[in-house]
């Protein structure tokens, strides 16, 4: 069965204060690159503080086929890192909310028909004075929101932050937002990807978890658009979920793309059972990142 947190990040809409947990960073690019493609693709403005830093974020965004430089360049999109919410390394909600009130103006002023604001909370985590206002930043936020066209996703790491936060903090949100997961334990996890379209694997996987391989490939399948299997963060696979996830490729009939991410010596298995032969399948080798 799918565990799910109460909204996918594609539900997101304006007036929005959603609460985003992660547990790695290909998680949490994967769901915000989501959140910035459907905001991109609606004409509104997008502001992006990360924790990452204005470059990774342009390129994690060119790499799932968003056109963030483009947008960029029209003004239409701000990368920045989450210091623009530090001065002097010290934090105030007061602060904050300045920048944010700053940056609706901003975009009434440019006339976008809204406004999509992604902030990383990891800042937090930090020795940062101030910290014990993050609470106050966010109720801050949650009555600025509502009536307005503007949604804010609050993006918090639920495997560093303590649970006493991530709760609260989760209360005070109108929606709390996860990926899709299939399956997770200390071995493997297996979750949907959301840009580009299809799902994701990490860790090792063989036989014993093919049904939650089958029920992740199978809502892939559901949706429009091509597939992308992202196994980069895959040790290990074993025959019979290899077949299984070539079996769907096959499936697709060439009608639609499907591409296989992973590392050179699971793309060679790949190769062995017969991957160049599938009209529409793409196997693309990456590094170890």
């Amino acid at each position: 069965m799918t565990v799910s947190a109460g909204s996918q990040i594609t539900d997101l809409t304006l007036h929005d204060h959603a609460c985003l947990t992660f547990g790695e960073p290909e998680e949490l690019f994967d769901l915000t690159a989501a959140f910035v493609r459907d905001g991109l693709s609606s004409g509104q403005k997008v502001v992006w503080l990360s924790d990452a830093g204005p470059d990774r974020v342009t390129a994690e965004l060119v790499r799932r086929g968003i056109a963030a430089e483009r947008a960029m360049a029209a003004g239409q999109m701000v990368a920045e890192s989450e210091a623009r919410l530090l001065p002097g390394q010290a934090f105030s909600a007061g602060h904050a909310m300045g920048w944010l009130s700053g940056q609706m103006a901003a975009c009434r002023r440019e006339r976008f028909p809204g406004l999509r604001v992604a902030v990383d909370m990891s800042w937090a985590l930090r020795p940062v004075v101030g910290v014990e206002q993050l609470l106050d930043f966010e109720r801050g936020i949650a009555a600025a929101v509502p009536d307005t066209a503007v949604s804010v996703l609050c993006q918090y790491d639920r495997e560093r932050f303590d649970p006493i936060t991530l709760a609260t903090a989760t209360s005070v949100h109108t929606r709390s937002v996860a990926a899709a997961t299939y399956h997770a334990d200390a071995t493997l996890r297996i979750c949907r990807q959301y840009a580009p379209p299809g799902i994701r694997l990490a860790g090792e996987i063989d036989y014993k978890n093919s049904e939650p391989l089958a029920l992740a490939l199978a809502e892939a399948i559901r949706l429009e658009g091509d597939i992308t299997v992202n196994m980069a963060g895959l040790a290990f696979i074993d025959v019979s979920c290899a077949r299984m996830i070539l079996d769907a490729a096959r499936g697709l009939a060439g009608s639609r793309a499907a591409i296989l991410r992973c590392r050179e010596p699971i793309a060679a298995r790949f190769a062995l059972l017969g991957a160049a032969g599938i009209p529409g399948l793409s196997v693309v080798s990456v590094d170890d990142r």
